[in-house]
């Protein structure tokens, strides 16, 4: 009877623990097998010699409207482009603005309605220059540079030539908006305008221009005459642009500015700005100081990628953003795992040398508006928006957004100088990564985009990386009122060159070694 109970007994704990190990078992399946990546040097980004130029915002059309207020300036400088402070953006694209006819009243966002350099006598046909009239665009600017410090890069890009140049009549673009709206006879005068402003940024207000796009989105059908939104010009691909590009490259050089690049068109898409490319003039295409392109569309964004590699030429990502988001339970970690997850995809397809939002703040609260316009209000921190914080007039805050310590995650520790390194965890992972090398260190952001907590395993044996004690750990995930921003703690040891962690659902987590 012993000997039986004995065996039973034996036999009930193998059983016990054979339905244990299953139900662990069971477990790991429901959260998904670990997330593996690999980092290694040789997936590193070849474009600009390896060397990232860093993370930036355009000026327009926030730093049109916020730039009046001290306090405000003073805040979006240290939120936005204060490496210690916010985000450490060091890319500022200014908008050198063409200035709607003063009779016109249609444009109606508050801040998008960017003066011009120049006021025009009708009845004379004469124009001056008038260097106080973007005083708010430049207080901004000159803030940020001052933040961003060494690593500050400014490139200036127009819209729209000045209403006087077009054949409209109007800076919004043309009646019929597939066509081009700079006059003929304006092409030198308008390329001039562009290398008078950059030449007063350099020599008068002693801030160094980098380069200059003659052209935003141009061989689009998005710029009607008398629009509500901002500024904007058609310009056919061909012939139009290669003019405008070779005549601000003389223009500028006519200023001593031979140093500052001459990009190209700004395209809304790689596969229209492939084509546009291929059909410049062979003069206009020997005188590209680099490729931007955005990523509103993402066709043919490898080949766009490959483009810049065969042809050797530097390559940036200068202007996206959208109210996507990513999650059904996410809350207001939706909108900052869709831009996290933008900034890796842009980054593993196109592999540029920079990535640049369109603006960090969209919308703004103020009881007065603004020329007799109306705010839009404060933003919906739970759903998809534009921008990444709103500007309170009356109160002389900025407000933050998870969305904005989203892209923190990146670019407060992927710096200027440093060298990106692709990593491709499988998309079924529900992970995204990427991460950079700075001399000796390793950083790796890593971004869960599920609701489960998930186990990653980092391989740093490609990195020549194999025991490291201390690390650090920085995460974002929540809300903004209960959550984490940019939250540090002890990281996880290297052991024999795998970094083992676990992710919290919904969160984007910075490692840096």
């Amino acid at each position: 009877m012993t000997f039986k109970y004995v065996v039973m007994k034996t036999t009930l704990f193998r059983l016990m623990a054979i339905f244990m190990l299953a139900g662990s078992c069971m477990k790991l399946s429901a959260q998904e097998v670990p997330c593996r990546i690999a980092v290694s040097d040789e997936n590193s980004i070849r474009t600009n010699n390896s060397e990232w130029q860093g993370w930036g915002t355009s000026l327009c059309w926030w730093a049109n409207r916020v730039g009046y207020h001290e306090t405000l300036v003073k805040l979006s400088a240290d939120a936005f482009f204060d490496a210690r402070k916010g985000l450490g953006l060091n890319i500022m694209r200014y908008n050198i603005g063409g200035g709607d006819d003063p009779t016109h009243h249609h444009i109606t966002r508050t801040d998008s309605d960017v003066p011009g350099w120049q006021h025009y006598d009708a009845e004379t046909g004469q124009t001056t220059w008038d260097y106080e009239a973007d005083a708010r665009q430049l207080n901004v600017m000159k803030a940020a540079c001052k933040s961003a410090g060494q690593d500050a890069i400014i490139e200036v890009f127009s819209n729209s030539p000045p209403y006087f140049m077009t054949n409209s009549g109007c800076s919004t673009g043309s009646f019929k908006s597939d066509e081009n709206n700079l006059r003929d006879d304006c092409y030198e005068q308008f390329a001039g305008y562009l290398a008078h402003v950059t030449d007063y940024i350099e020599h008068k207000l002693k801030l160094k221009v980098t380069s200059v796009s003659p052209m935003n989105e141009p061989n689009t059908n998005y710029w009607p005459a008398m629009n509500y939104k901002q500024e904007g010009c058609h310009f056919d691909a061909g012939e139009p642009q290669s003019r405008i590009l070779t005549l601000t490259r003389r223009a500028l050089d006519g200023y001593g500015l031979n140093d500052v690049l001459v990009v190209t068109s700004d395209e809304t898409n790689p596969g229209l700005q492939i084509d546009e490319i291929r059909r410049l003039s062979p003069e206009a295409r020997s005188i590209i100081g680099r490729i931007n392109t955005h990523t509103y569309g993402t066709n043919s964004i490898r080949e766009m990628g490959r483009l810049a590699k065969d042809e050797g030429m530097n390559l940036w990502m200068s202007e996206v953003d959208g109210n996507g988001t990513i999650g059904p339970a996410a809350g207001e970690m939706s909108a900052g795992l869709w831009i996290a997850d933008k900034i890796i995809s842009d980054i593993e397809a196109l592999e540029p040398s920079a990535w640049v939002l369109w603006q960090v703040i969209d919308t703004h609260v103020c009881a007065e508006g603004y020329q007799g316009r109306v705010d839009k209000g404060p933003l919906n921190r739970e759903g998809g928006y534009w921008g990444t914080a709103w500007a309170d007039h009356d109160a002389g805050k900025i407000e933050l957004t998870q969305k904005y310590y989203a892209i923190g995650q990146f670019s407060r520790y992927i710096r200027p100088g440093s060298t990106v390194i692709l990593c491709n965890p499988e998309r079924r992972s529900g992970c995204r990564a990427i991460a950079a090398r700075d001399g000796r260190h390793v950083t790796v952001v890593v971004a869960n985009l599920s609701a489960d907590e998930k186990p990653v395993e980092i391989d740093l044996t490609g990195c020549g990386v194999k025991n490291v004690h201390r690390t650090r750990q920085i995460r974002t995930s929540g809300t903004i009122a209960e959550g984490e921003h940019w939250t540090e703690s002890k990281g996880p040891a290297v052991i024999d060159g795998i970094l083992s962690a676990s992710l919290a659902p919904y969160s984007i987590t910075t490692f840096c070694l």
